[in-house]
C-alpha cells in the first residue's frame, strides 16, 4: 500500500525535510499544531504500531534518537517536548504508515481534553 508518507520517502511529493539516514526520515508537518511539529517516520511501511515487529525494532529505537537530535537542533530539548505515536481510528492515527510526532515551542497542557 501506498501512502503520502510513501510518496514523501520516495521524492514524489515535496516536504521540508530535517533529518534522513537508511531507516528514518523527518519533516515539517503541513499542519502544524505547535511552533515545532515535525513527523518522523521509518523508510520502511509499518501501517500501525500493532504492525511493529521484532525486525523492526532498530527503526523503532531510532525514532527516539532522532527525536532527541531533532529537539535539540530546533532548541526545544531544555524547555521540552511531546513525542506522539498515534494507533488506528480511535488513536487519532490518520495515515496508515507509523509515524512520530515531535512537538514543542511553546506549553503545550494536558495530553487529552476532558470529556
Amino acid at each position: 500500500m501506498s501512502t503520502i508518507f510513501s510518496k514523501i520517502i520516495a521524492r514524489e511529493i515535496p516536504a521540508d525535510i530535517v533529518y534522513e539516514d537508511d531507516l528514518v526520515l523527518a519533516f515539517r508537518d503541513i499542519a502544524p499544531q505547535a511552533p515545532v511539529h515535525i513527523l518522523i517516520i521509518p523508510k520502511q511501511e509499518i501501517a500501525t504500531v500493532n504492525d511493529v515487529s521484532s525486525g523492526d525494532e532498530a527503526a523503532m529505537g531510532r525514532l527516539f534518537t532522532v527525536a532527541a537530535k531533532i529537539a535539540s537542533a530546533e532548541g526545544i530539548a531544555k524547555s521540552g517536548y511531546r513525542l506522539i505515536v498515534n494507533c488506528n481510528e480511535d488513536g487519532g492515527q490518520e495515515v496508515f504508515h507509523l509515524h512520530m510526532h515531535i512537538l514543542g515551542g511553546r506549553r503545550l497542557g494536558p495530553m487529552l481534553a476532558k470529556r
